[in-house]
This record gives C-alpha cells, structure tokens and sequence, in this order.
C-alpha cells in the first residue's frame, strides 16, 4: 500500500513541478505551496490551515495550483 502512495505522490509532484515550468512567473512557481489530497480534491496551501492561510482547491494538480495563483493575487490586490 505505501509503494502505491509513493507513487500517486511521485506523480503528482511530477505535475506540479510542470506547471511551474509552463507557468514561471506564477505566484505558486514562485511560493511552492504545499499540495495535498483532501478526498477527490487537491489544495494547494501556503500558511499554517486552510483557514489561516492562502489555499487554492481543484479537482486536479493544475487546478488547484491555478486557483492559488488567483487567490494569492487576489490577496495582494482585493478588489476596490
């Protein structure tokens, strides 16, 4: 069981580590969040809890790294 895990890990840091290089200049390329699996969803999390910190959820790697660059320059520049 824990090979398998390996490699569901290895494959998905693979992904992650592709959209950084499709995406330099992208907040997550730059703050590499941590990623997780949550049930069928991926986060991509920077901070300390989903709660405390930036996050960016998605039914995939991309996704979820996507929706945190948009949350993280949300951030930067709330809307007025």
């Amino acid at each position: 069981m824990n090979a398998q895990l390996e490699e569901v890990s290895a494959a998905s840091l693979e992904r992650m580590e592709l959209y950084f290089c499709a995406h330099p200049g992208t907040p997550s390329a730059v703050r590499k969040p941590n990623l997780f699996l949550r049930g069928k969803t991926w986060v991509a999390l920077l901070g300390p809890s989903i709660e405390d910190g930036i996050v960016g959820l998605g039914a995939s790697v991309e996704t979820a790294l996507r929706a945190f660059d948009d949350a993280y320059l949300r951030t930067l520049h709330p809307p007025s």
